[in-house]
């Protein structure tokens, strides 16, 4: 990988292109752009990037569509995905984090603030770690590898997902309130709503609980998330 990650850009505002691509170039970034959905599926699926920013409106596939299938392809289910747009109710960030988003970048922006985002949100999923296993009752974590078992079972889950999981297995039983999760599992640079925690509950829940297994992440009213295997009896 040369500089700082492979970026993949889907936008098809030529000028906000030209100009996210010199922004990050200019900050050792490598970025293939493409205005086009089909075109930025084959892109990934080719060489899954380090990161998607991917704009909501675009030629031939919704972004919407976009991010559902690269989360449903094994080779980009894992790559962070930034979502621009300028749509700004609540309702469509939800629908956007719901559909597989990590983040999400209202316009207009600063060019400046998204590369800094972006090099965050790349900090975050590529830690300097030496080899490492979390386990937790029938939940296992290859913390280098990226994988994620229980009871034997390979889970599939997305970046952020895999963060929140991590801290829970590092601090079993243990409460968390939403902001407290914000702080440690996004960052304290992160402008993100506590509302965003409960949509990435929700998606770890399912994906754990896929199998069939009890739920053991447990919801304290007023008090936040645990991981719990007493709440799976």
């Amino acid at each position: 990988m040369a500089g700082r990650g492979d970026l993949l850009l889907v936008e098809d505002d030529a000028a906000l292109a030209e100009l996210l691509i010199w922004h990050f170039e200019s900050g050792e970034f490598t970025v293939r752009h493409t205005p086009d959905g089909e075109e930025a599926l084959l892109l990934a699926r080719e060489s899954p990037p380090d990161l998607v920013l991917l704009d909501w409106m675009i030629e031939s596939l919704s972004g919407i569509e976009v991010c559902r299938r690269l989360r449903r392809m094994p080779a980009t289910a894992n790559v962070p995905i930034i979502m621009l747009t300028a749509r700004g109710e609540e309702e469509d960030r939800v629908r956007g984090l719901e559909t597989g988003a990590d983040d999400y970048v209202t316009k207009p922006f600063s060019p400046r603030e998204l590369v800094a985002r972006v090099g965050a949100v790349l900090r975050r999923v590529r830690p300097a770690l030496a080899g490492e296993q979390l386990r937790y009752a029938d939940l296992e974590m290859d913390t280098v590898g990226h994988k994620v078992r229980r009871d034997g079972r390979p889970i599939p889950l997305g970046p952020t997902e895999f963060r929140l999981l991590r801290h829970f297995l590092e601090h079993p039983g243990r409460v968390f309130s939403r902001e407290r999760l914000l702080d440690s599992v996004w960052g304290h640079d992160a402008d993100i709503e506590p509302r965003t925690v409960d949509v990435h509950i929700r998606r770890l829940r399912k994906a754990i609980n896929a199998g069939g297994g009890g739920d053991v992440i447990r919801t304290v009213r007023s008090a936040g998330y645990a991981l719990d295997v007493d709440a799976a009896q």
